[in-house]
């Protein structure tokens, strides 16, 4: 599966089911999109990306370790935002 925030979910999933799941960073896939982002064409590029040698994969995250990504996201989000933010409250004021 392409790596991304609800792909660690299912991949935590699957594995309790039995399946061996490997993610693959989407850099990695992007090269081998022919054409748009319809599924089918998602799913070619996965299977070629897949095949490839050298292809390296993303390692399943708990869900503790998802928080922790977050909780830094927020904060970077949240540092950007002090002077937009202010001058939003100053033209209200």
């Amino acid at each position: 599966m392409e790596a991304c925030g609800g792909a660690h979910s299912w991949a935590r999933e699957l594995s309790g089911l039995g399946h061996a799941v490997r993610l693959i960073p989407p850099s990695c896939v992007k090269p081998f999109v022919r054409r748009g982002k319809p599924d089918n064409a998602d799913a070619e590029a996965l299977c070629t990306a897949v095949a490839q040698p050298s292809m390296r994969f993303v390692p399943v995250k708990t869900p503790a370790q998802q928080a922790v990504l977050m909780q830094h996201r927020v904060r970077d989000f949240l540092i950007r935002q002090p002077p937009p933010l202010a001058n939003a409250i100053r033209a209200v004021a």
